[in-house]
């Protein structure tokens, strides 16, 4: 039986919208770029996600218990932050239920925002982003704000959301930037937010979020301990290999 995985709604979903993905991953790229669009922007918490075999935590924000995954809105825009490693056992189930739910209210557009490991990112002034799409007929939403990976693999959560939209004709891109796989890494998530702000018109203001990167490393650590952990138990290095056989 599988694990139930369910999205909780505290507030009011726009009626249509596009749907930002920020999860612990390489780098903690999407962890670190959704929760910069959420302080920037001043997103509103309008849920969180659930289930009785996450770990039993809480995050605590101004001295308030929170949950560690949750849901914030502004406008025509829904952004879910993960402010804790996902146990790869829960990985599918979570995906299912993001997919799910979004499909269900009527989602607009996926944005999911993950890093890419690269081995001379020590070298890179301006980490690169590569973008996978759901369908083809994207990459003129995309335009050239990223570059299309055209092979390769992707493993763990925004595989499965990116492979469970397809199936369901729902319009995802999953952003990877060039990252430190093991390090928090601000500045690839800031190379995200300017590809994210040209693909949906936003004004996501980088500077702060450069110039607070070693306080962000500091912070960021036990996370990213925790989903290295988690990464290597999904086979994530699989990513950094090519495909042996081509279509």
């Amino acid at each position: 039986m599988g694990e139930e995985v369910k999205v909780v709604e505290s507030g009011t979903i726009p009626k249509k919208f596009t749907l930002i993905a920020g999860l612990p991953d390489v780098g903690l790229v999407g962890l670190v770029a959704a929760s910069h669009i959420v302080s920037s922007l001043k997103l509103e918490e309008v849920g969180s996600v659930e289930s009785d075999s996450f770990p039993p935590m809480i995050v605590l924000h101004d001295g308030v218990p929170k949950s560690p995954i949750r849901l914030f809105t502004s406008g025509s825009l829904v952004v879910i932050v993960a402010e804790t490693a996902i146990p790869a056992s829960l990985t599918r189930p979570l995906a299912d239920a993001i997919i799910n739910w979004a499909a269900s209210h009527n989602v607009e557009l996926l944005i999911s925002i993950g890093g890419m490991a690269v081995q001379n990112r020590q070298d890179l002034d301006v980490p690169k982003v590569f973008a996978a799409l759901s369908d083809k007929s994207l990459e003129k939403k995309l335009g050239d704000a990223a570059e299309v990976l055209g092979e390769g693999y992707i493993v763990g959560a925004y595989a499965l959301m990116l492979r469970k939209c397809a199936e369901l004709k729902l319009p995802a891109i999953t952003l990877l930037t060039q990252s430190f796989y093991n390090y928090p890494d601000p500045e690839a998530a800031a190379s995200a937010l300017n590809t994210l702000n040209k693909i949906l018109g936003l004004k996501v203001d980088v500077t702060e979020l450069l110039q607070r990167g070693e306080e962000i490393r500091l912070r960021a650590r036990d996370v990213m301990k925790r989903t290295q952990a988690e990464m290597a138990r999904m086979g994530k290095s699989q990513e950094y290999e090519v495909p042996a056989i081509y279509g």
